[in-house]
């Protein structure tokens, strides 16, 4: 069964780590997510969907609207449509969380980033 698993969920491989998506339907798209030790993925916000994040494994910063909450494994948090959101892994192994994407749109061109670490285009007048 996990080689039909890895067949049919290929990695998306980013600067910070890697997804894997685990569900796509009309209505929701679930990933699971790997940060690397250190890194972090761009301040950003959608405007088209909501999300909620559950810590598998590790240690996470978590900034909602420039406020920082913590996170560990077991603990989860939610992301509404507009929030301006960025994750952190701030522990010495992979951070491992599932998203849940909810909305009518979940293209990664829904992505308005403001601030990334690795150059990446942002948002225009950012």
């Amino acid at each position: 069964m996990e080689d039909e698993y890895n067949k049919n969920n290929q990695s998306e491989h980013r600067p910070w780590g890697f997804y894997e998506v685990l569900s796509s339907e009309h209505d929701h798209k679930v990933k699971r997510i790997i940060v690397y030790p250190g890194k972090r993925l761009s301040l950003q916000r959608h405007k088209r969907r909501s999300e909620h994040w559950h810590l598998i494994n590790g240690h996470a910063l978590i900034s909602l609207n420039y406020k920082e909450i913590y996170l560990k494994k077991g603990m989860s948090v939610d992301i509404p449509v507009g929030t301006t959101h960025r994750i952190k892994n701030t522990g010495t192994e992979d951070l491992i969380f599932i998203e849940i994407q909810q909305g009518d749109y979940f293209g990664e061109d829904d992505i308005e980033r403001l601030e990334d670490d690795f150059g990446r285009e942002l948002a225009k007048g950012v």
